[in-house]
């Protein structure tokens, strides 16, 4: 008997923690494991080589891959709906990717901009596209250490900007919501929604960006 009830506390404790809220630093943290997850496969698919990223925070009972595939199937179907909208974002906002704090200006004008009118998944896999653009702009221009100063720049605004939004649905895994039991016409629907936005707003902060005359 006391065996089986040690057992029990044991696995009471053991679900405390797999439900527990995570910490900012932990949403943070796996908002950059993410990142360097997504870019990878992104660089990967454009043919260009880039180091395996590896799972350093991961999540409760292993549900980081799962995160990460379907963050990269909402980036799929974005960049399907409007293909051009996320290739050549530094050509697009007109920016040079020699300097790190035009880059690190451009994204982060380009982030608060996505979410001005609130927070949704399909804007998050939208920030996501956004960085992983960059990110193959830079490395096909010889710049391929600016990849870890927009990785490190997406954390810093999923802390200032996502982290209580991220918070009230317990965590990164809520995301496995979209693709769950969900008409696939009905989540085409938010994400052209999310691409629209984004649209505006790429154009909107191209003119913020522009160097003055």
């Amino acid at each position: 008997m006391e065996v089986l009830r040690r057992s029990s506390v044991f696995a009471a404790e053991v679900m405390e923690v797999f439900d527990r809220s995570p910490t900012d630093k932990e949403l943070v943290s796996q908002a950059k494991v993410l990142c360097r997850d997504y870019i990878h496969s992104r660089l990967i698919r454009v043919g260009i080589g880039w180091s395996k990223p590896e799972y350093s925070a991961p999540f409760p009972g292993g549900k980081l891959a799962e995160v990460s595939s379907i963050l990269l199937r909402l980036g799929d179907e974005l960049e399907h709906i409007r293909p051009n909208l996320y290739r050549n974002i530094a050509r697009q906002l007109n920016i040079s990717l020699h300097s790190e704090t035009v880059v690190t200006d451009a994204f982060l004008a380009v982030a608060a901009q996505i979410f001005t009118a609130g927070i949704t998944w399909g804007k998050v896999a939208s920030l996501y596209a956004v960085a992983a653009g960059l990110a193959v702009d830079c490395v096909r221009h010889a710049q391929p250490a600016m990849v870890h100063t927009i990785v490190d720049c997406l954390g810093e605004f999923v802390r200032k900007t996502l982290v209580t939004w991220l918070k009230r649905r317990g965590g990164w895994a809520d995301i496995t919501k979209c693709v769950v039991n969900t008409d696939p016409s009905l989540r085409s629907h938010w994400l052209v929604a999310a691409v629209c936005s984004f649209g505006h707003f790429l154009k909107a902060i191209f003119f913020v960006l522009l160097p003055e005359r």
